[in-house]
């Protein structure tokens, strides 16, 4: 697989952010990952983490689950891997390099796909949410945990004034919920079933999309 320019960029900020992300996002984001979890989980045991990072979440895995985790970074995978053989993660059956735009999986293989804090990283975010579909049983469920922009209104305000900030620590409030909204309406098979604010305030929110028997 060849990487385009952008791919690039993004693997070498990921190589330089993996020696410190899991000091930075850990607490942060541990009640958003174990709710994205629980919410893929409950639509049954074959989920697909797009974009599994250092593997941060995999812990929050019931044993009976089969997770199948891919991510852009080698340097992140090594940690998550790392993870999985010290913690005797079981449940883990695979974790590679891959593009979320292009996954090497066949259609329909899982219960449920979960994105968490990739989103609006993504260069292509509705070609990987075409991908994240393409790859999901009817019935299942993509399970996004993000930050999303405010829609309007002084939260808004005060989100354009901090954005180089939020950029910084990766995460974008120009990119609002609405978007993947469009995205889902557009597709004619995809429905959002639920969007919910998380820890901490709201901040973070957790969307699920549902794919249509």
């Amino acid at each position: 697989m060849t990487d385009g320019p952008t791919t690039a960029l993004m693997r070498k900020a990921y190589a330089r952010w993996a020696p410190i992300y899991d000091l930075v996002y850990d607490r942060l984001t541990e009640p958003a990952a174990r709710a994205a979890v629980n919410a893929a989980v409950a639509c049954g045991p074959k989920v697909l983490e797009a974009g599994v990072g250092t593997g941060l979440s995999l812990g929050y895995y019931p044993s009976h689950a089969e997770v199948y985790g891919v991510d852009l970074s080698k340097d992140m995978l090594r940690r998550a891997q790392d993870k999985v053989e010290k913690r005797g993660l079981t449940h883990v059956k695979s974790l590679q390099v891959g593009d979320v735009t292009r996954l090497d999986f066949p259609d329909e293989t899982f219960d449920a796909v979960t994105a968490q804090f990739i989103i609006t990283l993504v260069p292509e975010p509705e070609t990987a949410l075409s991908e994240c579909a393409r790859v999901l049983k009817p019935g299942g469920e993509i399970v996004l945990a993000n930050h999303f922009g405010q829609p309007s209104g002084p939260i808004a305000a005060m989100e354009a004034m901090a954005s180089p900030v939020v950029k910084a620590i990766g995460w974008s409030s120009a990119f609002k919920a609405s978007r993947i909204e469009e995205w889902a309406r557009r597709t004619g098979r995809m429905e959002v079933v639920e969007l919910k604010p998380l820890f901490p305030g709201g901040f973070f929110k957790l969307m699920r999309i549902r794919k249509r028997a």
